[in-house]
C-alpha cells in the first residue's frame, strides 16, 4: 500500500512540474452556417482546445496553478467548401493580481482573417520549422504571442524568446499567401502586431507592460496613490510613442484590453492625477466614452 501511495504522490509531483504552460479555453460559433453535420464544431473545439492547452511551448517549468488562462471565441461566418472555413477569432488572455482574485486582461485581439481548413477527428500537426497548415499555425502564433504578453509582465522583456518565435511563424506562413500574414492590408493583422512588438522604436511599450502589471497592479492593494502614479507615467511613454505611430495595432490592443480598467483604477484618488489621466486617454483614446467617468465619480 505504501509503494502504491508513494507512486501515485510522485506521478502527481511530476504532473505538476512538467504541465503545460496554457489553459485556454475555445468557443466556436457557427450559427450562420446552413450545414446537417453540426458534429464537425464541437470536435473544433475540443480539438483546438486539445492543441492549445496540451502542447509543450516552450523549455520552461509551468506548475497546474501557473498555467495561463486564456481564451479563443471563433465566429464562423463561411463555409465555401467541405473542411474549408472563414473565421474571425477574439483572441484574449488574462493573468492574476497578486494578492486578490481578480485576473487582469493582458490581450484582448481581435483577429478578422481567419481562413482554415479542419477535418473532423484529423489531429492538427504544427511544426516550428516548416509552414504544413494556416490553422496550426495561426494557432501556434497566438499560443507563443500569449506566453509573451504573460512573460513581459512579470519581467522586463522577459517575453523576447516567445515573440521571436511568433516572429519566425510569420516568417514560415509568408509563402502561404493567405490573409493575416503580410504588411499590406489591414494594420490589425497577425504580421503588424508582432511587427509592433518586436519594433525598437516601440520598445517603451514593452517596458510599460512590466511597469503596468508587476509595478502597480500587484501592489496596488498596498499604495494605491503610487500605483496610480506609476501607471499615469505608464500612460505618458504610451503616448510619446503614439505620436510617433498613431496607428500601431499594438497601442489599440492596449485600450481595447485595458480601458475598463483603467476607469476602475482611476476613478478614485487624488483629483488632479485623475484629471491628467482623463486628459490623457481621451487624446491617446478619443472613440471611447467610458472616461468620462474618471472625472465625474465623487
Amino acid at each position: 500500500m505504501n509503494k502504491v501511495v508513494l507512486i501515485l504522490l510522485l506521478s502527481t509531483v511530476l504532473a505538476e512540474g512538467s504541465a503545460q504552460e496554457l489553459n485556454c479555453k475555445v468557443t466556436v460559433n457557427a450559427d450562420q452556417i446552413q450545414t446537417s453535420d453540426r458534429g464537425i464544431f464541437k470536435d473544433m473545439e475540443r480539438g483546438i482546445a486539445t492543441f492549445m492547452s496540451t502542447r509543450k511551448w516552450s523549455g520552461d517549468t509551468y506548475k497546474n496553478y501557473e498555467r495561463i488562462n486564456c481564451s479563443i471565441f471563433l465566429n464562423i461566418s463561411k463555409m465555401p467548401s467541405i473542411g474549408s472555413f472563414i473565421a474571425s477569432a477574439q483572441i484574449t488572455v488574462a493573468r492574476p493580481v497578486y494578492n486578490t482574485n481578480y485576473e487582469t486582461v493582458l490581450l484582448n485581439f481581435a483577429d478578422r482573417e481567419w481562413e482554415f481548413e479542419y477535418i473532423e477527428s484529423l489531429p492538427l500537426d504544427y511544426n516550428d520549422n516548416a509552414y504544413i497548415s494556416n490553422l496550426t499555425s495561426m494557432l501556434a502564433y497566438y499560443a507563443y504571442i500569449i506566453i509573451g504578453m504573460d512573460a513581459d509582465s512579470y519581467a522586463e522583456r522577459g517575453g523576447d524568446p516567445y515573440f521571436q518565435r511568433a516572429l519566425m511563424v510569420v516568417n514560415n506562413a509568408q509563402s502561404s499567401n493567405r490573409p493575416g500574414w503580410q504588411s499590406i492590408g489591414s494594420n490589425r493583422n497577425r504580421y503588424n502586431l508582432i511587427e509592433n512588438i518586436n519594433n525598437p522604436q516601440m520598445a517603451e511599450l514593452r517596458k510599460n507592460t512590466y511597469k503596468y502589471h508587476r509595478l502597480a497592479l500587484d501592489t496596488f492593494d498596498k499604495s494605491p496613490d503610487e500605483s496610480r502614479t506609476t501607471i499615469l507615467n505608464v500612460l505618458k511613454n504610451i503616448r510619446t510613442v503614439w505620436q510617433i505611430y498613431p496607428n500601431s495595432i499594438f497601442i489599440i490592443s492596449f485600450f481595447d484590453s485595458k480601458a475598463n480598467e483603467l476607469v476602475n483604477v482611476f476613478s478614485d484618488g487624488n483629483i488632479a492625477v485623475r484629471r491628467e489621466a482623463y486628459d490623457l486617454l481621451t487624446a491617446i483614446d478619443p472613440k471611447r466614452n467610458i472616461y468620462q467617468k474618471i472625472i465625474s465619480t465623487n
